[in-house]
This record gives structure tokens, C-alpha cells and sequence, in this order.
């Protein structure tokens, strides 16, 4: 068998850890080429031992050259590279065949455009490339003849549940249904989200993550940006995309068909699951899991987000989702941005868990932007929508 040559940017988080993880269960498989990193310094030295990429990427210079002094310290062969350009050329590096694409935000769009163009199968774990890249970074995946896989619990979940001939999407699928858990707000009395502490916004019921991806759980900014998401992934409609809270986290999305059957993947909430077949299809292998056990299923539970259940007061940012997709395109890349710039000024206590609707709504009222068409277009959206919510911060600090 011949092995397959990764590029996980992202290596630090928790979906690269758990990426690692997974590919260590399968040395005949995979090998690491490149492994990139923002700031952590130590981990990504130690998974430079572990794995022995040919390369390792930090994203600032400070790190990078930490970073090299370590690896020569010990001996180790892997050449240390940094800065943004450097982890954009390693993704369409031609030695490499896949690439685990886990960076957060929108710093991850422009190595994941060029992974696209360069023709790699490309596994999406940041949503963010399509929601800020949308029909941009599309194109790229057409044009370079790219294999997109998501990554994604959610889109996995959907992705394993439609046929297999895309072509045939379009006239079977009635709707697609993406769960959400509700994070850990999901039965607290929406007139008291303004105490909320970042510490209460990042202790997730059901999954381990990041800080950012925590807070958006918590205020369903997540599920807004997998909507979209969804709609770029399967060229659906946004009437054709619909949430709905399922606490237990078992059932991960679903696709109702023309017949009205819907087909579902279940299982545990660990994202090796989806990591697995993303890195294996269109085969699976072992993921490393644990497997579901129904006997200790006690219930598996819906909410519908209407106002019996108080969700739309409690998330009032989920319905930007389809606001933003019915809106000129680059308006989600505006949401995005604002949503990153509100996430990090609640995380340093600058406003509260509530105002970071407020930032989100205020930006989208004040960006208005023709259609993006290049990845400078999309800079210039993202630059101009991060300075706009910065305003609203700092406004609504004073």
C-alpha cells in the first residue's frame, strides 16, 4: 500500500491532536509531511518527535525560530519554516497528497485556496474557508481539480447520508437537518445571559474544543456558520437547511429525502469518528472511538428551535445564517469576521456573552461590499469587517 502524505495545519488544536491520534493507529497508512502551528511552541516540537515531518511550520517568526533552535537542540532532521506564506506554499506542496485543513478562522482560508488549486484532497475541518471564501474558494476546488471531504461532525454526518452520484443530489433531497447539542446554555433564562463568564461560555456538555469554536456553541454562532457552510458544501437552498437541537449529541445530522425517509449518522461525540473517514474514504478504518452503547441509551431527545422552547431568544444569532445567505454575495465573510472580533473581545472580558450579537448585527449594518471575486477581494472584506467591529467594541466598551 502506498502511503499517504499529510499536511495537517492546525497540528496543535484539538482537531489536529485528534488527527495524530488517529493516523498513529495506522503507521502502514500515512505519513506526516507537515505539521503547522500558531503559537504552541513545545507541543509542536513534541509532535515533531513523535512524527518526524520533513517540515514544521509556525505562523509568527518569534515561534519559528524558537522552534528551530529546539529541533537543532535535539538533533532532529525537520526543516522549521514560519509566516503565512510559508504554510500556503506547504499545502500545495507537491509531495504532499493530503491535507487536514484544522486551522481556526479566517487565517485558514488562504492555505486552504491553496491546497484547492494545487489538487489535494482536502480535508475541511475550518468552516471558515467556505463561509468568508464561498463561491471563491469553489472555484479553486473546481479549477485545480481538488477533492473536498468535510470534516466537520455535522457535514460528515451529512455527506455519509447522501448517495454517492452527486449528480443526483439536487432532485432527491427534500432537506438537510444538522443537529446542534445546545451547548451549555440551552435551558438558561436568556435574561441572564449577560453574567455569563467565558469560563461557563467554554465548558461544552458534550464535546472537547477550542476557546473560539466553545464560545460560538454557546452562543449557536456555530450552527449559523455550518449552515452556510452546508449550503456552499451541497448546493442546497437555504430554505432547504434546518437545525434542530438534539442535546445528546448521538445523531449528528440527517437528510430527509423527496419520499420524506431520513437517514442519519450516529455516533459517539469524538471527532476522530469523522477525522477516520475524511482520511480513509472511500474505504473506513479504525478511529480509535469509543463505540456507541445503546443499552445505556436512555433517550435521545429534539427541540425545534421555535418559541416553545425560548431559542430563538436564547440564539438570536442563528438566524444570520440565512439572513447573510440570502444577502449579496461576501456577506458572510462579514459575519464571520465581526463574529471572530466579538468572540475574542468577550474572551478578554472587554464586552459581555450578550453583546456578541450586538457586534455581529452592528457590523452587518455598517459593511456593504460588492461581491468578492478574488482572495485579495476577500482580505479586503475580512480587513474592513474586523475594523468595523473593533469600532463597535471599543464603542460599546466606553
Amino acid at each position: 500500500m502506498i502511503k499517504q502524505r499529510l499536511a495537517i495545519l492546525g497540528s496543535t488544536g484539538s482537531v489536529g491532536v485528534s488527527t495524530l491520534d488517529v493516523i498513529s493507529r495506522h503507521p502502514d497508512r500515512f505519513d506526516v509531511f507537515a505539521l503547522t502551528a500558531s503559537t504552541q511552541t513545545e507541543l509542536l516540537l513534541a509532535q515533531c518527535v513523535a512524527f518526524k515531518p520533513a517540515f514544521a511550520v509556525m505562523a509568527s517568526a518569534p515561534h519559528g525560530r524558537a522552534l528551530q533552535a529546539k529541533c537543532r537542540e535535539l538533533g532532529l532532521e525537520t526543516r522549521v519554516l514560519w509566516g503565512a506564506p510559508a504554510i500556503a506554499e506547504i499545502s500545495a506542496h507537491e509531495q504532499v497528497d493530503s491535507v487536514m485543513a484544522a486551522i481556526v478562522g479566517a487565517a485558514g482560508l488562504a492555505p486552504c485556496l491553496s491546497a484547492a488549486r494545487a489538487g489535494k484532497r482536502l480535508l475541511l475541518a475550518n468552516k471558515e474557508a467556505l463561509v468568508v471564501g464561498g463561491h471563491v474558494f469553489l472555484q479553486a476546488v473546481k479549477q485545480g481539480g481538488a477533492r473536498l471531504l468535510p470534516i466537520d461532525s455535522e457535514h460528515s454526518a451529512i455527506f455519509q447520508s447522501l448517495p454517492a452520484d452527486v449528480l443526483t443530489w439536487p432532485e432527491q433531497i427534500d432537506k438537510i437537518i444538522l443537529t446542534a447539542s445546545g451547548g451549555p446554555f440551552r435551558k438558561r433564562s436568556a435574561d441572564t445571559l449577560n453574567t455569563v463568564t467565558p469560563e461557563e461560555a467554554c465548558a461544552h456538555p458534550n464535546w472537547v474544543m477550542g476557546r473560539k469554536i466553545s464560545v460560538d456553541s454557546a452562543t449557536m454562532m456555530n450552527k449559523a456558520l455550518e449552515v452556510i457552510e452546508a449550503h456552499f458544501l451541497f448546493g442546497v437552498t437555504p430554505d432547504q437547511l434546518q437545525v434542530v437541537i438534539h442535546p445528546q449529541s448521538v445523531i449528528h445530522s440527517m437528510v430527509q429525502y423527496v419520499d420524506h425517509s431520513v437517514i442519519a449518522q450516529l455516533g459517539t461525540p469524538d471527532m476522530k469518528v469523522p477525522i477516520a473517514y475524511g482520511l480513509s474514504w472511500p474505504d473506513r478504518m479504525v478511529s480509535g472511538a469509543a463505540a456507541l452503547d445503546f443499552g445505556s441509551l436512555q433517550d435521545m431527545t429534539f427541540e425545534s428551535i421555535d418559541d416553545k422552547y425560548g431559542h430563538r431568544e436564547r440564539f438570536p444569532g442563528l438566524s444570520l445564517a440565512w439572513e447573510t445567505l440570502r444577502a449579496v454575495g461576501g456577506t458572510t465573510a462579514v459575519l464571520n469576521a465581526a463574529n471572530e472580533m466579538a468572540v475574542e473581545a468577550f474572551l478578554n472580558r472587554q464586552i459581555r456573552f450578550d453583546q456578541i450579537h450586538a457586534v455581529n448585527l452592528e457590523t452587518l449594518s455598517q459593511v456593504s461590499t460588492p461581491p468578492p471575486e478574488t482572495l485579495d477581494d476577500l482580505l479586503a472584506v475580512d480587513a474592513m469587517s474586523r475594523a468595523a467591529a473593533g469600532q463597535v467594541v471599543r464603542r460599546i466598551r466606553a
